[in-house]
């Protein structure tokens, strides 16, 4: 049967949600001119973001659409800023829900992987259970190394 969690929806409106996942928006995009517009008063259009969400009045913003040409060519669809900041707020709410469900090797995009140039602690993890399982007899451990690249949807 699967978990129910109730009564979520007063902790992703309130204020300092809505502001937490602001602050969390912006971060690195305070350069661009809709995260510039928005922080002149951030408190009252999170105010009237507030009232639309608790009323249900809030109708998300078109998305904008972009190529990027790194090291191939990407099409790219971005969310009026302000949708960034429920898309926020609403992983402030479920994200630690979730999490706890997770098995205890999923380390993609978690918020509290390590940054820097260490390896993964995935890896670390997979290194320490290829020995157990050598140690217990069932040998041999075969071992699989693969990496998505750089962007994770294939060629």
């Amino acid at each position: 049967m699967p978990k129910r969690y109730r009564n979520l929806w007063p902790e992703l409106v309130s204020f300092e949600n809505l502001w937490l996942a602001y602050l969390s928006a912006r971060r690195g995009k305070r350069g661009r001119p809709a995260v510039a517009a928005y922080e002149l008063d951030a408190e009252l259009r999170l105010l009237r973001l507030q009232e639309r969400l608790q009323d249900g009045s809030y109708q998300p913003g078109a998305y904008r659409s972009f190529v990027v040409r790194e090291w191939k060519r990407r099409l790219i669809s971005a969310a009026p800023f302000e949708d960034r900041i429920v898309h926020h707020a609403i992983c402030r709410v479920i994200e630690p829900l979730f999490e706890r469900r997770f098995v205890h090797d999923s380390y993609a995009a978690a918020p509290a992987a390590a940054p820097g140039p260490r390896p993964a602690p995935a890896d670390d993890r997979a290194v320490r259970a290829r020995r157990s399982a050598g140690r217990r007899g069932r040998s041999p451990a075969w071992w699989l190394a693969q990496g998505a690249g750089p962007c994770g949807d294939g060629p």
